[in-house]
């Protein structure tokens, strides 16, 4: 019995069809989405966070009164720090989650025979795609009942902005899962011809 077809085996090089085309658009979309979340968002807590470190240091210890007035005119540094970690977990968590490198509970693994795998891998895919849209409602109700209740986090930027990550970040996740579950009923489909 061969393994799974190699980078240079002619098995390998199948006609791409709509469904899959499609999918390699989506999951690219998904990718720049995710990367330029977290390059966009990275730099700017690590700046933020030595910048805060700095300052707090060199007043402390060296006793510059500047850095100290500087300090409290940076306090929404610290908020917004705290809010892109938010962003960039949930960005990380999607590319994980791509290359099914989540955390997951897999005792059907040992059970089933390896044939019925790929089955039971797209049917955990859809539950994940389930659990997941689950949580985009319940997000989008978060941030629904922010918006009526009006507060903001700094800067008078509302709170409901910051916190559109929950449902985005599930969502993100969500179509991961999807995409995951689509390729593999794929795969079964050509498989069984």
């Amino acid at each position: 019995m061969r393994g799974p077809p190699g980078p240079f085996d002619p098995r390998s090089f199948t006609v791409m069809t709509g469904m899959d085309r499609t999918l390699r658009v989506a999951d690219r979309i998904l990718l720049s989405l995710e990367g330029g979340l977290i390059f966009l968002f990275l730099p700017v807590m690590v700046i933020l966070t030595f910048l805060q470190v700095l300052l707090r240091g060199l007043y402390t210890h060296a006793g510059f009164q500047w850095a100290n007035a500087l300090m409290g005119h940076l306090d929404w540094s610290d908020p917004l720090v705290r809010l892109l970690v938010l962003w960039v977990t949930f960005a990380g968590a999607s590319l994980v989650t791509r290359d099914h490198r989540h955390i997951k509970i897999d005792l059907l693994a040992s059970i089933l025979p390896s044939r019925w795998l790929p089955l039971r891998d797209m049917v955990l895919s859809l539950v994940g795609a389930v659990i997941c849209g689950l949580m985009v409602k319940v997000g989008f109700g978060y941030v629904h009942m922010e918006m009526e209740f009006g507060e903001t986090l700094f800067l008078n930027i509302p709170a409901w902005a910051g916190q559109i990550i929950l449902p985005g970040g599930f969502a993100m996740i969500m179509c991961r899962f999807l995409i995951r579950s689509l390729k593999q009923a794929w795969a079964l489909r050509v498989k069984r011809r």
